[in-house]
């Protein structure tokens, strides 16, 4: 997902590290600095004390990542529709977080439609090992900026060959049904998928914009790895579905987790924290993120290498238990 920065120049963050000197550093040994102490804070619309998040891994079944993802969507074309306007800067975006040590890679179908899932295999296939690439179907694109979901069996057991097919893969590690198809009973549509995932084609499967109780009865059908909703700082619309995945130990990967294309609404608060810390609002956000869940998966996306690079950095950025505190307070308030 898009998440862009107007004020990108900081070249120092967390504790002092300059970002040319994190960025230099594999992902999986820089990783390793979000291994910290845990803090005793007060959980977002918790009453219970909770401890931050010091995980750098999680587990999508029995496939390992980073925490921090990559979301490919950006990528397309204005309105998500059709070829980027340079083609070639894509490909080294995407080239580059894996260089950084991005190995969880979202994109869908519908994106372009077609072209984002072709552009990863352009640039990535033979794939790197470990990488792993989750996609999604169920949501079909009339035009620029529409988007109709589908669920029928069949259609659905199509996208997934036809992402097989474009992907270049023999299994999709993670497939997400976009959207619940009003006119089709979910039940029906995860049938499909549970087809394709005894026959091989599908290794997992997540769901998207999906709360608790929808979760528990797709559950019933088959085995969920992943939840992907919107959630950032000023948007917890789905914090129930938050905690349903961490009592059920399943990924939940926020999308626009620094606003996407509209940004943030950043106040005096988050901008003197993040001027305090030398980094940007956008990083202190994903760092946020980062430290409020165990289980929580951001997926910030860009079409820009050097955003790109600030992002992952971002992974590195310990706030006290204060300055989270200061920002979970946030909520609600723009």
């Amino acid at each position: 997902m898009a998440d862009k920065s107007s004020n990108r120049k900081q070249e120092r963050v967390g504790t002092g590290v300059t970002r040319r000197t994190f960025l230099g550093m594999s992902l999986a040994t820089g990783a390793t600095l979000l291994a910290g102490r845990s803090a005793r804070i007060l959980g977002a619309g918790s009453s219970t004390t909770a401890s931050l998040a010091t995980n750098s891994v999680w587990k999508i079944g029995d496939l390992s990542v980073n925490r921090l993802g990559f979301g490919a969507m950006r990528l397309t074309g204005e309105g998500i529709w059709g070829w980027p306007p340079d083609r070639d800067n894509a490909l080294k975006v995407l080239r580059r977080a894996v260089e950084l040590g991005v190995n969880l890679i979202d994109t869908a179908d519908a994106y372009g439609p077609e072209v984002d899932e072709l552009l990863i295999a352009e640039a990535l296939h033979p794939y790197p090992k470990g990488l792993v690439i989750a996609t999604k179907g169920g949501n079909t694109r009339p035009g620029p900026n529409q988007w109709v979901p589908d669920g029928r069996p069949e259609y659905l057991k199509g996208c997934v060959d036809k992402s097989l097919k474009r992907l270049r893969l023999e299994r999709i590690d993670l497939y997400q049904l976009h959207r619940v198809d009003s006119k089709v009973p979910m039940e029906e549509s995860l049938g499909a998928l549970k087809e394709m995932q005894v026959a091989g084609k599908i290794r997992h499967v997540g769901l998207s914009e999906l709360g608790p109780e929808e979760i528990a009865r797709a559950r019933k059908v088959l085995p969920i790895v992943t939840v992907q909703n919107r959630y950032n700082i000023e948007d917890r619309k789905w914090e129930n579905a938050l905690a349903y995945c961490e009592k059920e130990n399943l990924g939940f990967m926020p999308w626009f987790p620094v606003g996407g294309g509209r940004g943030l609404k950043t106040g005096p608060a988050l901008e003197a924290l993040a001027k305090a810390r030398g980094a940007s609002v956008y990083q202190v956000a994903l760092a946020w993120l980062l430290q409020r869940s165990p289980v929580m998966l951001p997926i910030p996306g860009t079409s820009n290498i050097a955003h790109l690079e600030e992002n992952v950095a971002a992974a590195k950025l310990k706030l006290t238990p204060e300055e989270w505190k200061t920002i979970d307070a946030l909520a609600g308030q723009s």
